[in-house]
């Protein structure tokens, strides 16, 4: 519908994509419709139309606000949080460009320009660091992404609303159990001399092993604990998906006699194959951003080449060594950011391309 335009009577009104002339007393209106059709009505038809849109008026963002200022309340916190703590922060980058002094300040510092990020690309650990996290990353999107999908599209057909219920709480619990106490599971599970696993190893006649202890289990290590943790949480999205298929869809298969297994991969997949690509990008987006938290406390000096990645080395560079360079952490961080956006965008203009689903 074309912007409203109300003159009171004597000039051009838009109604509903049609326009009113006035033609003088004892005259009469004419509508002149978009696709040049002329009708004529009375005065008093076209005055009370006036009037009525006059007493309307044209709707405002400021109106539309007013109406809805429920909504803007409930978003006003998280757009709050994403200013304070993601935007505000990008005022400090700039130091990635200078030889940052606490005393001098942000921008009284040396300008440098890329000279950090030329030490980190020629440095000795660069093409470990690199390796190390997209590895990880790569590992983690691959063996994680599909296992949600998978028990939503389980417990869409379990017919026991008990047993449902009794492994959707099964699944989500993991996902509230903080980071420090997880690796702390973990390292009781693998410990060498008690961990449940060596206690099954050597019951079977196996020797013990020190799963920390040897680099090539770090990742894998990583990964599955991962999934263990947020397989239950990360369904839910998809349950919902499910959720908003139209279920003459099934009654249609099943008077064709449709399986399970036909209806989960004719219908179910394909209806939340739009969210399952919109989380592959936003997952995509974060290849290089694998965090640290969990990576710092599983790491020891014997799986240490493996387990270093950028994020863990922004962390002792910047914080935890002795001559704290913030300068040299932050370019590394910027640079990780960027090349996070490079790909977020590559992934989308793909699915783009692609005639899937997209962000924007």
């Amino acid at each position: 519908m074309p912007r409203t335009i109300a003159h009171r009577r004597y000039e051009a009104v838009h109604i509903e994509s049609k326009r009113f002339h006035y033609t003088g007393p004892p005259g009469r209106f004419i509508v002149e419709s978009e696709g040049g059709e002329r009708l004529e009505t009375s005065r008093r038809a076209a005055d009370n139309a006036v009037r009525g849109v006059w007493k309307t008026g044209a709707a405002t963002p400021w109106r539309n606000m007013r109406k809805s200022w429920r909504l803007y309340a409930l978003i006003a916190l998280p757009v709050l949080y994403i200013v304070l703590f993601k935007y505000a922060p990008m005022y400090g980058a700039q130091i990635a460009f200078k030889n940052y002094s606490v005393t001098k300040g942000i921008w009284e510092s040396e300008w440098v320009g890329f000279k950090h990020f030329a030490r980190f690309f020629h440095s000795y650990d660069f093409w470990r660091l690199m390796r190390n996290t997209i590895v990880l990353s790569v590992y983690s999107l691959a063996a994680s992404f599909p296992f949600p999908i998978i028990l939503a599209l389980g417990l869409n057909y379990v017919g026991s609303r008990m047993f449902k219920k009794s492994v959707q709480m099964i699944t989500y619990a993991p996902y509230f159990i903080s980071v420090v106490v997880m690796v702390g599971i973990i390292f009781e599970l693998l410990d060498p001399r008690n961990g449940i696993v060596n206690t099954v190893l050597r019951a079977l006649g196996f020797e013990t092993i020190n799963f920390m202890g040897v680099p090539g289990y770090f990742k894998s290590i990583y990964v599955w604990s991962g999934i263990w943790q947020n397989v239950g949480f990360g369904c839910i999205i998809y349950l919902a998906a499910l959720a908003s298929i139209d279920p003459s869809l099934h009654e249609a298969a099943v008077v064709d006699g449709a399986t399970k297994l036909r209806r989960m991969w004719h219908i179910d997949l394909p209806g939340i194959m739009p969210i399952a690509i919109i989380m592959l990008i936003m997952n995509t987006g974060h290849m290089l951003d694998v965090g640290f938290e969990k990576v710092l406390l599983m790491q020891n000096p014997l799986n240490i080449r493996t387990s270093e990645v950028i994020d863990t080395y922004v962390y002792k560079v910047g914080l935890a060594s002795q001559a704290m360079n913030y300068s040299y952490s932050s370019a590394i961080g910027l640079f990780k950011s960027v090349v996070n956006l490079v790909l977020l965008v590559a992934v989308n203009k793909i699915a783009q391309k692609t005639k899937q689903a997209s962000l924007w």
